[in-house]
């Protein structure tokens, strides 16, 4: 009887029923991933304006419509495509009614991103407010929805527009907290889309994004011309497109996608690339060079059209075991196949290019050979070093743990909340230690300033104890696909010895593990500069306008704290701003960015350009500096 009271009675009034909008509130991150606040390129913000994009992209690919519009403004999304248009019937089913789309039908969408009919819905359910405009044949559906609920349904009506649609929506900010879209996640996205859709005119924001050279234009931008070992290899077959050259950066840097989807995390077919690659270079040069020699600093974007893909999950950022067709060749044998013969053919034809590839292979393998004594050190010295009891203070979930059971996706979900904290001094560290989520935060406690790393060769990354006890606390000794962490968060003070280390600590990662900062890791943790109470209330501010408007907003003279370091807030009130209202930058390379020049630029010699810079902007920063010191 104690057993049924603290547990609540079992019986047929506990079964309970929910309908499509309900469920996907209930659960959103089981249809969206995690939430977020658009501080990260996987925010539930960018899936929900990606789902919608994925339908008129489909349409693209099918022939339908040359050109999309896409305008984003104070947090809503307008996206008009001038494809078939919905059935004027079928639009409430359409976004609206679960597992309900025209995709089951593979006759009418072959190879397309979306196939469950959930995506669009996932939009409605949590948006605040959802529009639906159809044009088809000369009249126009319409109808608004809000947190999926009908709220008005227009009848049809003639009109001139061309056929397409229309949808206009409002993320749901009861959902989605405190959100902001940025930009240049939006611009990345959407020049994929261009890539990989050679002719497709997207209009964002007054700004208009075409590619006319494919996944050749994608690695022309992601890369500099001066820092490639060789000009950039394009091949082209049915259904796989291919671009590839060597950079001299550390790591690899692999763009790869699933009819027009960016895999994020990769995949068979990504898995099945990197395989193909080593094989056919080996075969090539008839050598067996290490796989990590042939693989180091590459730059490559794959694309592959495949019947009906299997993703492991609703976000599609990862696929599955598939066959290209239905009764075709596994995505492994299939780019094998593609490999041996059209790289091989081009190797042959363009000895310089080959020749290329093998001095870089020989310099990787002469630098891992000398690294190889020193590495065994630094892990010995790691090991003595106790990292998990003194530097680190782990969490329970990590990015790379494998999760299975019945609580799989909450669980994935959790693991993109994964999070470390990089911090300098006891002080600092001990108030994130005592207010973090322990099941998915943790805490790096740097010791004195990090090395200038710029212009340094891999082998200080083991000889300096700080960097090699950094690198193992990341996992990503190895490889970065072995990354413990989702969220690499840099937390310093806010003055100038702090902004300094925070610099120091992006020159190590964009230095030697750049793909780190590329794939949207490493944020800058945002804490309050000032805290403004009186009797009834405390405001947090984080810059001097927000301080002024706090001055004004409570009564009588309040009492103003400015924190100047981690260390003066006390755990109690950090736990509120790294909780779920945590504020954090991304480090972001915009697409023209190249690591090397930024590096000298900041990192390198005093140079008369920088110097220039400096004297331009220190009136500017020391009236800032002056402002909120008084």
């Amino acid at each position: 009887m104690a057993d049924q009271q603290q547990t609540g009675n079992y019986d047929e009034s506990s079964i309970k029923s929910l309908d499509w909008k309900e469920h996907i509130r209930l659960r959103p991150g089981m249809y969206i991933g995690k939430l977020g606040d658009g501080s990260s390129v996987d925010d539930g913000i960018y899936v929900l304006l990606k789902e919608i994009m994925d339908n008129c992209i489909d349409e693209f690919t099918m022939g339908f419509g040359k050109q999309i519009e896409l305008q984003v403004k104070d947090g809503s999304v307008n996206i008009r495509d001038y494809g078939r248009g919905i059935p004027l019937g079928k639009v409430i089913d359409a976004v609206s009614k679960i597992n309900t789309g025209a995709k089951y039908d593979s006759n009418v969408f072959q190879k397309s991103v979306g196939l469950n009919g959930v995506g669009t819905k996932a939009v409605n359910a949590l948006s605040s407010s959802f529009i639906v405009k159809s044009y088809r044949e000369g009249k126009v559906k319409q109808v608004d929805f809000s947190k999926g609920n009908v709220v008005n349904d227009y009848k049809e009506v003639a009109t001139t527009e061309a056929n397409g649609t229309e949808i206009f929506f409002t993320p749901d900010d009861t959902v989605f907290k405190h959100y902001k879209y940025i930009e240049e996640y939006i611009e990345n996205q959407l020049w994929n889309y261009c890539y990989l859709n050679a002719g497709l005119v997207i209009h964002f924001n007054r700004k208009r994004y075409v590619s006319k050279n494919g996944l050749l234009d994608l690695l022309e931008r992601k890369t500099n011309p001066d820092e490639i070992r060789y000009p950039i290899i394009h091949l082209k077959g049915k259904d796989v497109e291919l671009s590839l050259t060597h950079s001299n950066d550390y790591g690899e840097e692999i763009y790869s996608f699933v009819n027009g989807q960016h895999t994020t995390q990769g995949g068979t077919h990504q898995q099945a690339f990197r395989e193909a690659y080593v094989k056919t270079i080996r075969d090539f040069f008839k050598k067996e060079y290490d796989t990590s020699d042939i693989r180091q600093s590459i730059v490559a974007a794959i694309s592959v059209r495949v019947v009906e893909p299997v993703f492991e999950s609703q976000t599609k950022t990862k696929l599955g075991s598939i066959n290209m067709d239905e009764k075709g060749p596994t995505v492994k044998a299939f780019m094998l196949d593609f490999l041996s013969k059209e790289l091989d053919n081009y190797l042959h034809r363009n000895p310089a290019t080959a020749e290329a590839i093998k001095k870089k292979i020989e310099q990787s393998e002469h630098e891992r050979k000398e690294l190889s004594g020193i590495k065994k050190i630094a892990n010995e010295r790691a090991k003595k070093a106790n990292l998990h009891n003194k530097k680190l203070r782990d969490c329970k979930i990590h990015f790379d743990d494998v999760v299975e059971g019945k609580n799989k996706i909450e669980l994935e979900s959790k693991k993109l909340e994964s999070t470390i904290f990089i911090t300098e001094g006891d002080s600092a560290s001990g108030s994130i230690t005592k207010s973090r989520n322990v099941e998915t935060q943790a805490v790096f406690s740097l010791k004195g300033k990090p090395l200038n790393c710029f212009g340094m060769s891999k082998k200080i990354v083991y000889e300096n104890e700080e960097m090699n006890l950094l690198q193992h606390a990341l996992n990503i000794e190895q490889s970065i696909e072995n990354l413990r962490y989702n969220n690499i968060v840099i937390a310093t003070d806010a003055d100038v010895d702090g902004m300094h280390i925070r610099l120091l600590i992006m020159t190590f990662f964009l230095q030697f593990f750049p793909d780190l900062v590329r794939n949207g890791h490493v944020y800058i943790l945002e804490t309050p500069l000032f805290r403004v109470r009186d009797k009834k209330e405390t405001i947090y501010c984080y810059s001097e306008t927000e301080k002024q408007e706090a001055v004004r907003k409570l009564t009588g003279k309040p009492e103003i704290t400015r924190f100047k370091g981690l260390g003066e807030i006390s755990p109690n009130e950090f736990a509120g701003f790294i909780g779920e209202d945590i504020r954090k930058e991304p480090v972001m390379l915009a697409g023209e960015a190249h690591i090397q020049k930024i590096l000298e630029y900041y990192m390198g010699k005093n140079t008369m350009q920088r110097q220039e810079f400096i004297i331009n902007n220190l009136r500017i920063e020391m009236d800032v500096i002056d402002e909120i010191l008084n």
